[in-house]
């Protein structure tokens, strides 16, 4: 959170013009930048509003969290407020979501869905019951008494004419909403809620709760497919979400046919959306495909969903499996990772009868009536990915079709640290501004260690403690075949540490699991794994091994392209920027797979010293004190 007090502190720091910049410069030490002029502006107006009728209550005592960050997510709920309930004398919460809309339409479509200046927004209710069951999920304290959280939506400039139609979706305990009209009702329903007595020990509770382990893709992912919904989305996942169900509705009703495009960066909820869709359509009966161009994604998926109905399995295809499939015989095809599309799904291996000519994206389009693709195009990492969204709607208008396209601006890898993000990126070139000290935000930890056996003992330590935990390195060794009966090759070797790459088969060897499940199955921890191996999956510490194909040289990155044993970068011998690019993109992926903490080694001494002047060292005491 950015700030917290009672009620009757925050009203008084906005008396004395201190609020909104106090909340500035924490939002900048949280996120790495300043906050944008429309969301100052709603601190100014819109927390008034509501201490305003906290203290018409009689509530000046009850704890206000401002901009409540929910755990492991970057998403933040507007308020969150903390007190002791009248009748149970049992702690009490209250999340809060602040609108300063005067009007505001619901979606003639998708009734969930609202209109604001003609774009499609969460209605505030949904929103702000999403936040409460997302807390419920993921906060120990809520988990064990989900009864003491409500939420609760605040239109103060609006009236219930100006939002006619909105408070028509369900009203429950997690999502209400109220209108400057119904100031009263509002007052009424906080002091039924909160008690007149100091909030700070509940606040404390609430804070000092264990966060619940995220739930991993992977581990409930058969769950999800066969039985009921085991993830919650939040505001643009949802979006995105009832915006292909709706299409599917047309699609059904009028013989439609239209393109969604779900666009976000690493840890944004892609992939929760796709499963998400793909359990609540496979539940109904509409049939529907998930599909995507990475071999350890897909049978990874395959395994666990197929543990108890084998069928499942079939639900998770490739990009190049619908060569010969018969236009519109889908109703929906997911297809998740979409940035590994490529130009043609034909290989040297392809017999010349099934060589149709056509482009990859072309067959995802016309195999369903609502091709939905889930992409971010940072994560290009092979020559030849061309799944972008100018891509994609250039496809969608030759063939006539609409394409509507989703933003998703949260993130929920990485602790849900936007700062860690932004570091990585300006880390990496990949965003203007260059290279910054990082600043530890209490959501992503970060170290830099000096050889590969502290690299590798940091992490036997946190998997002793109960963390997963994995090593990455960049494509710079040569990786041999491990054959059966036979010790794994040592491939990747620095200085006298040496180390196998995972597997490349199907099969496991002497125990190492293969290719598709290295990032998965704990026996993983002990091989190297590279960038086909580690895209698309977490887990909770991620070691990073910078390879000599990217150093630091008289103030920049230096890319050299020979130290590269990737066969996609040097058998195709793209131009050299296209190189430099996909190395970067490769170390991003790379850097962002840990949930918890990434730990980072160097072989070249110069880079070693420019990452100790941006992690100061003292940052390796303070994670191994909040860890332990």
């Amino acid at each position: 959170m950015l700030f917290r007090d009672s009620a009757a502190a925050v009203a008084a720091r906005h008396l004395e013009g201190s609020l909104a910049l106090h909340l500035t410069e924490q939002f900048v030490r949280a996120h790495g930048y300043r906050p944008g002029p429309s969301e100052v502006r709603s601190w100014e107006r819109s927390i008034p509003a509501l201490t305003d009728a906290l203290l018409d209550a009689g509530l000046d005592q009850v704890e206000v969290l401002l901009e409540y960050g929910l755990p492991l997510t970057s998403k933040r709920a507007d308020a969150v407020l903390a007190g002791v309930h009248p009748r149970t004398q049992k702690p009490s919460y209250v999340v809060v979501e602040l609108k300063q809309w005067s009007e505001a339409h619901p979606d003639e479509d998708e009734p969930l869905l609202c209109r604001i200046d003609g774009y499609p927004r969460l209605n505030p209710v949904e929103q702000v019951r999403g936040y409460c069951d997302y807390l419920v999920a993921f906060n120990g304290a809520l988990a064990r008494n989900p009864r003491q959280i409500s939420g609760v939506a605040y239109l103060h400039n609006a009236t219930e004419f100006g939002v006619v139609g909105l408070n028509e979706v369900e009203q429950t305990e997690r999502g209400r909403m109220f209108t400057a009209d119904r100031r009263g009702a509002f007052l009424a329903y906080l002091q039924a809620k909160l008690a007149p007595v100091p909030g700070a020990d509940a606040a404390d509770e609430l804070l000092t709760a264990k966060v619940q382990p995220s739930k991993q893709l992977m581990s409930v992912a058969a769950q999800e497919i066969r039985e009921r919904e085991q993830f919650t989305l939040l505001d643009e996942q949802r979006v995105a979400y009832e915006i292909v169900l709706k299409a599917v509705q047309r699609a059904h009703e009028s013989n439609h046919k239209e393109v969604v495009v779900v666009s976000g960066g690493p840890g944004t909820g892609k992939s929760v959306i796709a499963l998400s869709l793909l359990g609540d359509l496979y539940r109904r009966g509409i049939p529907a495909l998930h599909a995507t161009g990475s071999q350890s994604f897909t049978k990874t998926m395959r395994k666990v969903t197929g543990v108890r109905k084998p069928e499942v399995r079939e639900l998770f295809k490739y990009f190049n499996s619908f060569v010969t499939a018969k236009r519109n015989s889908l109703d929906v095809l997911v297809c998740d990772e979409a940035h590994r599309i490529r130009e043609t799904s034909a290989s040297r291996f392809t017999p010349a009868t099934q060589r149709t000519g056509k482009r990859q994206i072309e067959e995802l389009i016309d195999v369903a009536r609502v091709p939905v693709f889930l992409l971010d195009q940072h994560q290009v990492v092979r020559p030849g990915e061309m799944g972008t969204v100018e891509d994609i709607k250039a496809a969608a208008a030759d063939k006539g079709l609409g394409c509507r396209v989703v933003e998703l601006d949260s993130q929920f890898r990485c602790g849900g640290s936007d700062a860690y993000l932004r570091w990585v990126l300006r880390l990496l070139g990949l965003e203007d501004g260059g290279p910054v000290e990082w600043e530890p935000d209490g959501r992503m930890q970060l170290e830099i260690v000096e050889s590969p056996q502290e690299l590798e003992a940091v992490l036997q330590e946190r998997q002793s403690m109960g963390y997963r935990a994995r090593i990455s390195a960049g494509f710079c060794w040569k990786w041999s075949e491990a054959k059966q009966g036979k010790p794994l090759p040592t491939d990747v070797r620095i200085g006298d540490w040496a180390r196998p790459w995972n597997i490349k088969g199907e099969r496991s060897v002497m125990g190492a699991p293969p290719s598709a499940l290295w990032a998965t199955d704990p026996a993983g921890f002990g091989q190297i794994g590279c960038v086909y191996t580690a895209q698309g999956f977490e887990y909770d510490w991620s070691g990073v091994i910078l390879g000599p194909d990217l150093v630091w040289r008289d103030c920049r990155w230096v890319i050299d392209r020979t130290a590269s044993k990737d066969p996609a970068l040097t058998k195709k011998i793209p131009s050299h920027l296209d190189v430099a690019r996909l190395i970067r993109n490769t170390y991003k992926v790379l850097l962002t797979r840990g949930m918890v903490g990434t730990v980072i080694y160097s072989t070249d001494p110069e880079t070693r010293a420019k990452l100790r002047t941006l992690v100061r060292v003292a940052g390796r005491s303070v994670a191994h004190a909040e860890i332990h």
